[in-house]
């Protein structure tokens, strides 16, 4: 049996040997609590860096969708930049406004030919080259009343007074319903075999002697190299047509 003073040394040695446990046990805890925390922080974010990429490349993706659509809108409605600057260069050369317009035309059937957009007839295509042209400026007026429908020539006085005015702006509206409706239309209007059509319907319309005067003014406007060109063009032309023949 312990007598009374060993028995308060045992109770002090278990007091002080539970406070030990104690104080160890507190010594660990706490760092361990603390690295959990740390843990649950880098889960966090981690998971919140994870989450700021996807919405990063989700806003990415709306961007470059929006700017897409911007593009081709623009494109659809507005002529570019170098464009313009081959029909500022003719009206310098003294070049009639209907070659200048042809610019626009011309960009017109390139951007269906690479699928940009569509056009119902190579007659609309032309069109919204013209309406391009009338709106940067060319002094191209519109046509006279009874040769097109009322509706394209209010259309085109429009367009004419627009540029004129330097009233170059297109609404988004307007261009949206634009893009629209030319993409769900085709590209054969920009064809070789329907511009051909195109051209022989316009002459034969002309007259004999709108054509001469036509070509008259086209060797005085050009120059030599260009008529040169022209010349082995329409040589090239009338060999294949006898062939064919």
């Amino acid at each position: 049996m312990p007598t009374g003073t060993d028995a308060r040394s045992v109770a002090i040695g278990s007091s002080a040997l539970t406070r030990d446990v104690i104080l160890t046990t507190r010594r660990y805890q706490v760092p361990m609590q603390g690295q959990r925390c740390a843990e649950s922080n880098a889960r966090a974010i981690d998971s919140k860096s994870e989450q700021a990429g996807t919405d990063k490349e989700r806003c990415r993706g709306t961007l470059l969708a929006y700017y897409k659509f911007v593009i081709r809108r623009e494109e659809a409605t507005m002529p570019e930049r170098k464009t313009i600057e081959r029909a500022r260069e003719d009206k310098r050369e003294g070049k009639a406004p209907s070659t200048q317009a042809g610019e626009f035309v011309r960009e017109e059937m390139e951007h269906i030919r690479e699928g940009k957009h569509g056009a119902r007839s190579t007659k609309q295509a032309i069109a919204i080259g013209l309406s391009k042209a009338r709106r940067a400026g060319v002094d191209l007026p519109p046509p006279e009343k009874g040769t097109v429908s009322e509706k394209t020539r209010r259309s085109a006085e429009s367009a004419y007074e627009k540029g004129q005015h330097g009233e170059t702006d297109v609404s988004r509206t307007r261009s949206r319903a634009i893009v629209g409706a030319l993409k769900r239309e085709g590209t054969a209007a920009a064809s070789k075999p329907a511009l051909a059509a195109q051209a022989r319907s316009a002459a034969r319309r002309r007259g004999s002697a709108d054509l001469s005067a036509a070509a008259q003014k086209a060797v005085r406007t050009k120059g030599p190299v260009e008529r040169s060109t022209a010349a082995r063009k329409a040589a090239r032309t009338r060999a294949r047509k006898r062939r064919g023949a």
